[in-house]
C-alpha cells in the first residue's frame, strides 16, 4: 500500500521535527522507516490500527526491534498531536506499549575460559604472535584497549605501565611475570628493543577500531561465538577470573582502575549456564 501525499506531507514534517531536535540521521532513518512500514499496512491511522501494528511486530520481528518500532510510532502520534490537535485530539492519550525484554546475565557477553585459551592456542599455532599477545595481555592484566596500545618494551622490563588522569590519578597496569618474560622473547627474537609492543606492519600503534575488528575476524576463523569476542570481553575474563582465584573484590576494584566498588560487583554475576548448573546441583526437593 503507497503512502498518500497527504502522508508523505506528515511524515517529512516529522522528520524535520526531529532533525530541530538533533536526533542523530540513523534514528531519524529508522523512525521514518516505522512510519512507512504501518501505512504500508493500514491507510488511516487509528488507535485500533497502532494496536494492530503493535502485535504484526509482535510476531515478526525481535523485542529490541519490537520496541525501536513501537517508540518510533509514539513519537509520530504524539507529533501528530501538537501539529493539529483539532484533527488528531482523539490520539492524545494513546500511548503503544512495549514489550518486556528478557535481561540476560551479564556474563553470557564475557568470552568463556574455553574460548579464550582456545583463540590463544590457535593464535600460536597459526604464527599469529601479534595477536596472540594481544589476547593475552588482555586476558591476563585487565587493561582496557586505549591502555593497550600505550604498552612499550620498556615497560615489560619493569613490570608494569604507569598512567595518569588529567586529575593526576595514578593507575598502575601490572604485567604477570610470566607473560613479561615470554613477551619480552618474542621482541628480542624480532629484533624490537624499544618502542611500542603492538605496532602495525608500518609500525605504528595499531588502533583500537583495527584490534576490535580483527579479534571479530578471528572468532569467525576459530568459530568461536563473535558476541562474547571483543577488546572489554578480555577485560571482564581478567575480572571474573580473578575473583575466582583470589576473591578480593576491593583489590581487583584497584587492579581494574574502579573508582567505586559497585562497579566491580559486576563481575560476580553468574553465566546463565553456571546458574543452571548450580541450581540442578542444589535444588534436590
Amino acid at each position: 500500500m503507497m503512502m498518500t501525499s497527504a502522508q508523505e506531507n506528515l511524515l517529512l514534517e516529522f522528520e524535520n521535527t526531529l532533525k530541530r531536535k538533533n536526533l542523530s540521521k540513523n534514528t531519524i532513518t529508522a523512525y521514518a522507516g516505522s512510519v512507512r512500514l504501518y501505512y504500508s499496512l493500514y491507510r488511516v491511522m487509528s488507535t485500533e490500527n497502532l494496536s494492530l501494528f503493535r502485535g504484526y511486530l509482535i510476531t515478526r520481528y525481535r523485542p529490541d526491534t519490537v520496541n525501536l518500532r513501537v517508540h518510533a510510532m509514539n513519537r509520530f502520534v504524539r507529533f501528530l498531536v501538537e501539529f493539529d490537535p483539532d484533527m488528531w485530539m482523539p490520539l492524545s492519550d494513546f500511548r503503544l506499549k512495549s514489550v518486556k525484554l528478557q535481561k540476560k546475565s551479564f556474563s553470557d557477553a564475557v568470552i568463556t575460559n574455553e574460548d579464550y585459551e582456545t583463540m590463544k592456542t590457535r593464535l600460536k599455532e597459526d604464527g599469529k604472535d601479534l595477536w596472540y599477545f594481544v589476547v593475552r595481555f588482555l586476558g591476563a592484566t585487565g587493561a582496557r584497549v586505549s591502555e593497550l596500545v600505550q604498552i612499550k618494551v620498556e615497560h615489560l622490563t619493569v613490570g608494569y605501565l604507569d598512567l595518569y588522569s588529567k586529575g593526576g590519578k595514578l593507575r598502575r597496569i601490572y604485567f604477570p611475570d610470566a607473560l613479561a618474560r615470554e613477551a619480552l622473547d618474542w621482541c628480542g627474537k624480532k629484533g624490537i628493543r624499544t618502542g611500542f609492543l603492538f605496532v602495525n606492519r608500518q609500525g605504528r600503534p595499531l588502533s583500537t577500531r583495527g584490534i576490535r575488528g580483527q579479534l571479530k575476524h578471528f572468532a569467525r576463523l576459530y568459530g568461536i561465538n563473535e558476541e562474547t569476542v571483543y577488546p572489554h570481553s578480555f577485560r571482564h575474563r581478567f575480572a571474573i577470573n580473578f575473583l575466582t582465584q583470589f576473591n578480593d573484590i576491593s583489590l581487583l576494584a584497584d587492579l581494574m582502575g574502579h573508582e567505586n566498588i559497585e562497579t566491580t560487583r559486576i563481575y560476580l554475576t553468574k553465566t546463565s549456564k553456571e546458574q543452571q548448573e548450580l541450581l540442578d546441583e542444589l535444588v534436590t526437593w
